[in-house]
């Protein structure tokens, strides 16, 4: 093994692309594991490779870390984006909580079914607009600084500005009412790190199509 992490996923975003953009945020470089057939998922588990039975999976350190959220708490204390003491990771863990809650909405409206789809869609739009987006927003202009954690780059700020953007390629302004997120998404877009994450060509992956979703339903006999 190179010494990189080694994330073992679908060519696609679901639980494994906040890994992703963590590891990109720290300047770590990583590979990947593309999992495309039921045999690879299969040749996984006979191994022990899948603590319960399910990915993402990410091999780092010597060891085989599974539940996404472990793996994103494990990467950024390792690269101190976590805080400097309890009660910012307190902080932390409560506001990529509630970015999370959003996400996973998200993440699951390729799998709805046609005519549920923009039911499902306007939950998420209501959702970001009247329950999550003002609390960040409020975070911000309370405090006055230009990070939600300390006055610095944390974990919890990636996070955010992923799910924002995942909003946005739902409803491109959905930040109308909101400009402290506005300048906010500005200034961590601008971050040498994230900044390459988001250009074309890194490993950031594309808005799930339907190979994706039929991938996914094929590798883990989702029917």
């Amino acid at each position: 093994m190179s010494g990189k992490p080694k994330l073992y996923y679908f060519y696609g975003r679901g639980s494994m692309e906040s890994i992703r953009w963590l590891l990109a945020a720290a300047g770590v470089e990583f590979e990947e594991e593309i999992l495309e057939t039921r045999e690879q998922y299969e040749e996984l588990l006979r191994d022990g490779a899948l603590m319960f039975q399910q990915v993402p999976m990410v091999e780092i350190d010597g060891m085989k870390l599974s539940q996404t959220k472990a793996i994103l708490q494990y990467i950024a204390a390792k690269y101190n984006l976590y805080g400097k003491d309890l009660k910012e990771r307190a902080l932390i863990d409560m506001y990529v909580g509630g970015t999370t809650d959003l996400m996973e909405i998200i993440m699951s409206y390729p799998f709805i079914q046609p005519e549920q789809k923009e039911g499902h869609l306007n939950t998420i739009l209501l959702k970001a607009k009247n329950r999550y987006f003002p609390v960040y927003e409020k975070i911000l202009r309370d405090h006055g600084e230009k990070y939600l954690v300390g006055n610095r780059f944390t974990w919890a700020d990636v996070q955010l500005l992923e799910a924002i953007l995942m909003v946005e390629e739902k409803c491109a302004d959905i930040l109308t009412n909101f400009p402290l997120l506005k300048v906010f998404q500005t200034r961590i877009s601008d971050i040498p790190r994230i900044k390459a994450f988001l250009q074309p060509g890194s490993q950031r992956k594309p808005v799930p199509d339907e190979k994706y979703v039929q991938t996914v339903r094929t590798v883990l006999q989702m029917y």
